[in-house]
């Protein structure tokens, strides 16, 4: 039986997708267009959280997949759930159509760091699924928690273009990735991470899980000033083994960055 591995996590996720009613907006004079981007800005501006770790970002879409895609990051599930009902608020609202969504949460896998600690523990005389172990097992995992909280409640990078797109890993009958002995999982997506940290300094990543919250099982999101790095990082990804056999992929969104005041503004 495959061993699932532990994981942190921190910041709730949303990305919601809209299609723009250009037909109905379009028969509005530009002051009545001017004074709702505006009205529908400053309550965006509002409603933002100042919380650390909690943020909100606002693209076009290329392409017919839709027309604007607004992604949001909170620390507890019921206020995402909140920002929905407040975006019928909008004055825009009327001309927004919703077209596509995704719930997820940040996630750091500890593939790996787990063997590590299971190794610790036992050297410390400690067996696995006791209270004792269990309770040694929480404090390095909260310890692990401490480290990572800028990763685990990020803010959005503020990169002109973001790529995101849901996956799962493979569960056929020939190659099932959670059958796969734990060890070499965690061979496999150490040699996957090598190709990212390749694109440091071009390419940002935000991973969720959304296992039992969404149609797949991850979420990525990849932030880059220019999107041709999105294609050279998941090209050269695809060669990779995890990639290559394991992988299943979603719809991918390709998002510009807009400011509040101009989300529905057609001159450049």
């Amino acid at each position: 039986m495959g061993q699932a591995p532990s994981t942190l996590d921190g910041a709730y996720m949303l990305h919601q997708i809209f299609h723009v009613d250009w037909d109905s907006w379009h028969t509005l004079k530009d002051k009545k267009k001017t004074r709702l981007q505006r009205e529908s800005a400053e309550l965006l501006r509002a409603w933002n959280s100042t919380q650390e770790g909690e943020d909100s970002a606002f693209y076009h879409i290329l392409g017919h997949k839709g027309d604007l895609m607004f992604v949001f990051t909170r620390r507890r599930a019921e206020d995402l759930a909140l920002v929905e009902r407040q975006l019928t608020q909008l004055p825009i609202w009327p001309y927004l159509e919703k077209g596509y969504s995704y719930f997820s949460v940040v996630e750091l896998s500890m593939h790996g760091t787990m063997e590590r600690y299971r190794k610790i523990l036992a050297d410390q005389g400690l067996e696995d699924g006791t209270p004792e172990w269990d309770q040694a097992l929480n404090v390095m995992l909260e310890e692990d928690r401490e480290v990572q909280k800028a990763r685990l409640y990020p803010q959005i990078p503020h990169d002109r273009f973001l790529c995101f797109y849901p996956m799962d890993k493979r569960r056929g009958e020939v190659k099932n990735w959670f059958l796969v002995d734990p060890r070499d999982r965690g061979k496999m997506m150490a040699a996957h991470g090598k190709i990212g940290r390749k694109y440091a300094g071009k390419v940002s990543q935000i991973i969720t899980g959304s296992m039992g919250l969404d149609d797949f099982d991850w979420g990525v999101d990849l932030f880059a000033q220019d999107p041709i790095h999105f294609k050279k990082l998941i090209y050269e990804m695809r060669f990779d083994e995890v990639s290559a056999i394991y992988a299943e992929f979603g719809t991918f969104f390709i998002g510009c960055r807009l400011e509040l005041d101009r989300l529905l503004e057609i001159q450049p």
